[in-house]
C-alpha cells in the first residue's frame, strides 16, 4: 500500500489511513457485506482512469477521448455476461441502491405495486421499505419470514394474488438460506410480474458455484460488486434470457434508467476495477474461495451454538449468520452485542431478527459472516476459535438489559459503553486476536 504522495501532501489523512490499516490488520472483520479487494482492484481504483469523464455508453459517448475507456467498459460487460450467464449487463451503477432504483424505473411507473421482503425480516431498504424512495414513490407490500427465518411463501402467494404487483424482489441482506428462486419465479409468473433477484450478498457464491444462480428463474439480476464478489464498491444490473423474452426492450430500458435516468458519467476507475474482479471471480482459485466461505460459515455456526449462542434458523446455508441475542440481553440488545465485539477486536453489526421484539433502531440480533475472514486464509479450525471469542465477548455483557421506557435507552447505552470499556476479558480477547491475525495477512496491507 503505497501512500508516499499522501504522506507528503496531507499528514492528517495519512495518519488516519494508517490507523484504519492497523484496525483492519489487527481485528476480525465479521460484517458479511465487507471484504478485502485484491491489490490489482485497488490499483485500478487509484489509477489515472479517475481522470476521464465518459457520460453515455461505449461507442455512444457525449465526450471525446473515450476509445480506451469504451474498451474497458465493454470488457467488464462481457465478463459479467459470461460469469453470470446473461445476455445483457450494465456495469455503470455507482452502487447497489442506485442499481435497484434503476430497475423500478425500467419496469414500473410511480405508484405501481411492488413486493419485497420486509426490512426487519432481512430485506433491503430498496426493496420497498417505507423510508426509502422505493417505498415513497411506489405502492409496496412487504412479505415476511417465519420464525426460523425462511420466507413465508404462503404469504408471498397471497399478496401477489391480491395486489397483482408489477415487480417482485427476491434477495436479502440478512437471510441465511439459499434463495428459493424457483418458488419466487412460479409466483411472479402466475401474476405476470417481473422477478428481480438482488444477489448483492451472494454474487461471489453464485460465481463460485457455491449458491444457486437465479439466471434461469428471474427476469432481472442486480448486485453490488463488493461483498462476496470481492471487487470495488460498485453495482451491476443484468437482464436474463427470460427477462428479454418477457420484454425484448428490457435491456434498453434498464440502460436508459441508469443513464440518463439516474446518473451522469460512470466512474471509469471503478469500471476497470469491476473488470478485474470479474476476471478473478472466473478462476478456479475463486471457486475454492467461494465454497470455503460457506464451509467457514457453517463451522462458525457450530462453534457459536456449542458455546451457548442462539442462531436464527439454527445455522446457515451461505456466508451469513444471524445471532438471536434475546436469550442473553432480552429484546433490543443487539447494541450490547455489537459493542462488546468491537471492543474485543471483532466488527459485526446489530440487526433485526424475524418477529423482532425490539425495533429497527434497537434490534435484538447481530449479523455476521465469513467472506473477509476467508479472504485472509482462515478455515474451519480457525472458525472454532473465532466462535469461542464471539461467545465469550457477548456473555461479558449478559447483566445488561435495554430499558422498556424509550427515553431511558440512550442514557443507559451511554452508561453501558463507559462501564464495559474497561472490561478485562474483552481486553484479553482483543490482544489474543491481535496476535492471532499476524498469521493471516490482509491483501494490500503490509
Amino acid at each position: 500500500m503505497n501512500l508516499s504522495h499522501i504522506q507528503s501532501e496531507d499528514l492528517d489523512l495519512y495518519a488516519l489511513i494508517k490507523k484504519e490499516a492497523e484496525r483492519q490488520k489487527e481485528g476480525l472483520e465479521l460484517i458479511p457485506s465487507e471484504n478485502y479487494t485484491s491489490p490489482a482492484v485497488m490499483e485500478s481504483m487509484g489509477s489515472i482512469l479517475t481522470n476521464k469523464y465518459s457520460e453515455g455508453y461505449a461507442k455512444k459517448r457525449y465526450y471525446g477521448g473515450n476509445e480506451f475507456i469504451d474498451n474497458i467498459e465493454l470488457l467488464a460487460i462481457e465478463r459479467a455476461k459470461n460469469l453470470f450467464g446473461v445476455p445483457h449487463a450494465n456495469v455503470q451503477p455507482y452502487s447497489g441502491s442506485p442499481a435497484n432504483l434503476a430497475i423500478y424505473m425500467a419496469t414500473c411507473q410511480p405508484g405501481d405495486v411492488v413486493l419485497g421482503l420486509n426490512l426487519t425480516d432481512g430485506g433491503h431498504l430498496t426493496h420497498g421499505w417505507k423510508v426509502s424512495a422505493t417505498g415513497i414513490f411506489y405502492k409496496t407490500y412487504g412479505y415476511h419470514s417465519k420464525p426460523d427465518g425462511r420466507v413465508d411463501f404462503d404469504e408471498v402467494r397471497k399478496l401477489a394474488k391480491e395486489h397483482k404487483p408489477k415487480l417482485i424482489w427476491c434477495g436479502a441482506t440478512a437471510y441465511m438460506y439459499e434463495i428459493e428462486y424457483e418458488q419466487f419465479a412460479e409466483i411472479a409468473d402466475s401474476v405476470g410480474a417481473f422477478l428481480a433477484a438482488d444477489i448483492a450478498h451472494v454474487a461471489g457464491l453464485i460465481a463460485a458455484g457455491a449458491h444457486k444462480s437465479p439466471a434461469n428463474f428471474a427476469h432481472i439480476i442486480t448486485t453490488t460488486t463488493h461483498k462476496t464478489l470481492r471487487g470495488p464498491r460498485g453495482g451491476m444490473i443484468m437482464a436474463t434470457h427470460k427477462g428479454l423474452e418477457k420484454d425484448p426492450e428490457l435491456g434498453d430500458k434498464m440502460d436508459k434508467a441508469v443513464f440518463p435516468g439516474l446518473q451522469g458519467g460512470p466512474h471509469d476507475h471503478q469500471t476497470g476495477a469491476i473488470a478485474i474482479a470479474l476476471k478473478e471471480a472466473a478462476t478456479e482459485e475463486f471457486k475454492k474461495y467461494g465454497h470455503q466461505i460457506v464451509k467457514n460459515a457453517k463451522a462458525l455456526a457450530e462453534s457459536l451454538k456449542n458455546n451457548g449462542i442462539k442462531l436464527v434458523g439454527n445455522g446457515t446455508e451461505n456466508h451469513l449468520l444471524l445471532l438471536d441475542l434475546v436469550p442473553v440481553y432480552g429484546p433490543g440488545g443487539g447494541a450490547f452485542g455489537s459493542e462488546v465485539l468491537e471492543l474485543a477486536g471483532m466488527t459485526a453489526n446489530k440487526n433485526t431478527i424475524p418477529g423482532e421484539p425490539g425495533s429497527p433502531f434497537y434490534p435484538s440480533g447481530v449479523r455476521m459472516g465469513t467472506p473477509a475472514l476467508t479472504t485472509r486464509g482462515m478455515k474451519e479450525k480457525e472458525m472454532e476459535k473465532v466462535g469461542k471469542w464471539i461467545a465469550s465477548a457477548i456473555m461479558e455483557a449478559k447483566d445488561y438489559q435495554l430499558p422498556g421506557v424509550k427515553e431511558d435507552r440512550s442514557p443507559y447505552l451511554s452508561k453501558f459503553k463507559k462501564e464495559i470499556k474497561g472490561n478485562e476479558t474483552l481486553k484479553k480477547i482483543r490482544e489474543e486476536i491481535k496476535q492471532f491475525t499476524k498469521d493471516f495477512p490482509v491483501p494490500g496491507i503490509e
